[in-house]
C-alpha cells in the first residue's frame, strides 16, 4: 500500500476584504486535510508584509493550523526584517519561508537593499540568530533565472541549507522528471536536507504561460494541448488541472517522494480534489 504523503498549502494575503473572506474560507475548507503546515506569500517586492504579519498571526491566534510566514529581503533593512521575525516568535509563529524575494516591477532587477540581507542565505542565518524557527527556503528544479548556471544555482541552493534551513520547496514544475532529475543532481552535491516538490494546479493556463516565462519554469507542448480549448469551460479545466497535478503526484510518489506542497491561489477545491486522489482524506472521514 502506497504511503499517504504529507501535504502543505500556501495562501496569498488578500487585496481587500472580499479576499480575506475568501482566504478564511479556503483555510476552512483545506483545514481538514491537516496539513503540516500552511504558508502565507509576501507581494512583490515585500509589499504586503503588513498584511501577511497580521494573517499568519490570526492563523496561529484562531486555528489549529501551523502557519508559516513568509519573510524576503526586499525593501528593508536587516534591523527591520529582525523587528518582524522577533514579532512574530513573540506571537507563537516558529516557522518562516525566508526568501530573496523579487525586485518590483519596473525596477529593473534585483539589487539588495542599503543595509539589508543581500540573499536568501543571509537571511537565514539572521533567522538563525533570533531564535530556533523552522526554515523553509526556496529551490529551482530548472535553475533561478537571474543565476549563471545550473552549478551556480546549486550553490546557492546548499549556502542556504548549510545556513541553518531545514527544508527546500521548489518552484512548481510539470514534469516528474525534472523534478527527479534536480533531487538526483542535490544528492550527487552531497545536498541531504529534505527538497519538498511545490505543486501548482493549473487555474489559468495563459496566466502559468506567462508567470513561467519570468520563473524560469518550462511548460511543456502537451499542456498546451491538453488546455486549448477551454478557456471558456471552467468546469471541464477544473477536471483537467486536478487530474493532471493528481498524475504529476503520482508519478512523484512511486520515486519515492512523500511530501507536497500545493500553490492554492486561495482556490480550495482543485487541491481538495488531488489530496483526496493522493489517499489524504479530512480528519472527520479519516476517523469514521
Amino acid at each position: 500500500m502506497t504511503k499517504v504523503p504529507s501535504i502543505s498549502f500556501e495562501f496569498f494575503p488578500p487585496k481587500d476584504e472580499a479576499g480575506e473572506i475568501k482566504l478564511w474560507e479556503t483555510l476552512g475548507r483545506l483545514a481538514p486535510y491537516g496539513p503540516r503546515f500552511v504558508s502565507v506569500t509576501y507581494g512583490a517586492g515585500g509589499s504586503t508584509r503588513e498584511r501577511t504579519s497580521r494573517i499568519v498571526t490570526r492563523i496561529k491566534r484562531e486555528t489549529g493550523l501551523e502557519p508559516a510566514a513568509h519573510l524576503t529581503c526586499v525593501g528593508a533593512t536587516c534591523d527591520e526584517v529582525d523587528e518582524v521575525a522577533r514579532g512574530w516568535w513573540n506571537a507563537g509563529i516558529r516557522h518562516v519561508v525566508a526568501l530573496r524575494g523579487d525586485a518590483p516591477a519596473g525596477s529593473g532587477g534585483y539589487k539588495p537593499h542599503e543595509g539589508g540581507y543581500a540573499n536568501g542565505a543571509e537571511l537565514t542565518a539572521g533567522l538563525r540568530r533570533i531564535g530556533d524557527f523552522e526554515i523553509s527556503v526556496g529551490a529551482y528544479p530548472e535553475s533561478h533565472p537571474d543565476s549563471a548556471s545550473a552549478e551556480a544555482d546549486l550553490d546557492n541552493l546548499k549556502r542556504k541549507l548549510d545556513a541553518g534551513a531545514n527544508r527546500a520547496i521548489t518552484q512548481y514544475f510539470f514534469e516528474a522528471d525534472t523534478f527527479l532529475r534536480f533531487r538526483d543532481r542535490c544528492a550527487a552535491a552531497g545536498i541531504t536536507t529534505p527538497i519538498v516538490p511545490g505543486i501548482l494546479p493549473v487555474t489559468n493556463f495563459q496566466k502559468v504561460v506567462e508567470f513561467s516565462k519570468a520563473c524560469g519554469a518550462a511548460v511543456p507542448a502537451w499542456m498546451a494541448d491538453l488546455f486549448a480549448g477551454l478557456d471558456d469551460d471552467p468546469e471541464t479545466r477544473q477536471l483537467v488541472a486536478a487530474s493532471t497535478a493528481s498524475e504529476l503526484c503520482m508519478a512523484l510518489m512511486a520515486e519515492g517522494v512523500e511530501d507536497f506542497h500545493f500553490y492554492t491561489l486561495n482556490r480550495p477545491q482543485l487541491a481538495a480534489a488531488i489530496c483526496r486522489r493522493l489517499g489524504v482524506r479530512p480528519e472527520l472521514e479519516a476517523a469514521a
